[in-house]
């Protein structure tokens, strides 16, 4: 469905055809423009999902240089928008030529009202069930995973693993630093376990004073200290039948912990001010962004409850050890926050993707998507900029050339190989699956012999 006249941009020099298609085209909101810088500008400020346009355009009004290029320009700018390339009556050669560019369709001049009318009207209803197409695959293909960007082989390692915990029941530790996504996988974690139509209750123990951690876990009956006014049940409660994220359990106070692990040994509760025991149904998912066995070592963790909490334990890679995955991750990252801040971008400049590739990110996910998001309200153009980001691309991307990436590789393989055959060339050829000859034949095209002359 549509809001208001649907948007049609026509392209066309001539005053009299201009004000000739306006008639035409009267239900629709038309804008006109006259030439391709026109055309381009108003392309991007009013995204239409249509383009009427001539081939024969200023300065080459006589051509249709002129017109090809605004085209081509279109396409690239919109690849969803129909273009109706107008041609001149028995110019078939540019019509075709037109198609094969990516326009939708062509019309020959001189102008039939209702023909044009009916193509214009087809372009429209195209566009629309193409749009509605895309939205239903986007949600036929949405997964508890979805939000989770893995290339690298340590993030896919980390998401093969919580496809094969979440249907158990052991309670699992995420293990990663700040601003990793650890509450994102929890949540994925839940989604795709038997409790997934249950509650998903998440508390920071980091957050919450010690004295109220207590409460806000275990809840509280009516009277038992000042301000209990009624009672309370706790988060253990309220997650009952789902799934209880403690974040920061690192941070858990030792009195605490205990009471934590006597929940995970009898599954039953007791409030505070209470005298009964409540059993409770909940899953329990921990994370932390401290080294909980350095934690043990000082006597700031209890080791049996680090053993009842990480009954299985995923390690979670910072983004500088996502090799492969952080420009995609960014990407990701800028097509949401840019659609929720009702913006479109082509994506990230040369500079950008070498910033994002060679910087640390200290806060990983965290502060990748407070840059974008401070980049989408700042930047001006259609491509993000690395000035954008606030970050320098002080250093190069990574080496793409495949030629560069084999030399590279081949160079070190043989280094490794000839130090542990002590340079034995026969040893070393058959440690790296190659004859005699060929290892002579690499090491002199790579220049290896000087390094090792015994060879």
């Amino acid at each position: 469905m549509t809001e208001g006249p649907r948007k049609l941009l026509i392209v066309e020099d001539d005053p009299g055809i201009q004000n000739q298609l306006r008639w035409c085209f009267e239900d629709y909101d038309v804008i006109v423009a006259a030439d391709r810088a026109t055309a381009i500008a108003e392309l991007r400020r009013n995204e239409p999902p249509v383009v009427l346009q001539d081939l024969g355009l200023p300065p080459d009004d006589s051509g249709v240089e002129e017109g090809f290029a605004t085209l081509r320009e279109i396409v690239s700018l919109a690849p969803h928008t129909k273009v109706v390339v107008v041609t001149g009556h028995g110019d078939q050669g540019n019509a075709v030529k037109a198609v094969g560019s990516g326009a939708y369709d062509f019309y020959e001049k001189p102008v039939d009202v209702d023909t044009l009318q009916l193509i214009v009207s087809r372009a429209f209803h195209i566009h629309a069930l193409e749009a509605e197409n895309r939205r239903l695959q986007s949600e036929v293909g949405a997964s508890p995973l979805d939000g989770i960007v893995a290339v690298s082989e340590p993030m896919l390692k980390v998401c093969r693993m919580i496809e094969k915990v979440a249907p158990t029941s052991a309670t699992t530790l995420l293990q990663g630093e700040s601003g990793t996504g650890k509450e994102l996988l929890a949540r994925a974690l839940h989604r795709l376990s038997p409790r997934k139509d249950g509650p998903f209750i998440a508390i920071n123990c980091a957050a919450i004073p010690d004295t109220l951690l207590e409460s806000e876990l275990f809840g509280f009956e009516k009277g038992a200290f000042t301000g209990a006014v009624r009672t309370t049940p706790g988060k253990f409660e309220v997650a009952n039948r789902g799934t209880l994220f403690l974040d920061e359990i690192g941070d858990m106070p030792l009195s605490l912990q205990a009471k934590l692990l006597r929940f995970l040994q009898e599954r039953m509760i007791e409030r505070i001010g209470g005298r009964s025991v409540i059993p409770v149904d909940v899953r329990v998912v921990c994370a932390t962004n401290k080294n909980l066995a350095e934690a043990m070592k000082a006597g700031q963790f209890r080791e049996d409850l680090y053993y009842r909490v990480s009954e299985i334990t995923v390690s979670i890679p910072p983004v500088r050890d996502r090799h492969g995955g952080r420009i995609l991750l960014a990407r990701h990252l800028l097509s949401r926050l840019a659609s929720a801040e009702g913006k479109s971008f082509k994506g990230f400049s040369e500079d950008a993707q070498d910033a994002i590739d060679v910087y640390t990110w200290p806060g990983n996910v965290r502060e990748m998507e407070n840059r974008v998001k401070s980049a989408v309200i700042m930047a001006e153009g259609k491509l993000v900029t690395a000035e954008d980001l606030g970050l320098t691309a002080d250093g190069e991307g990574p080496e793409l050339n495949l030629r560069a990436v084999r030399q590279k590789a081949e160079t070190e393989a043989i280094r490794q190989a000839m130090i542990r055959t002590g340079a034995n060339i026969s040893k070393a050829a058959e440690l790296l699956g190659i004859t005699r000859p060929t290892l002579y034949d690499l090491m002199e095209k790579y220049s290896l012999k000087d390094q090792f002359p015994a060879a």
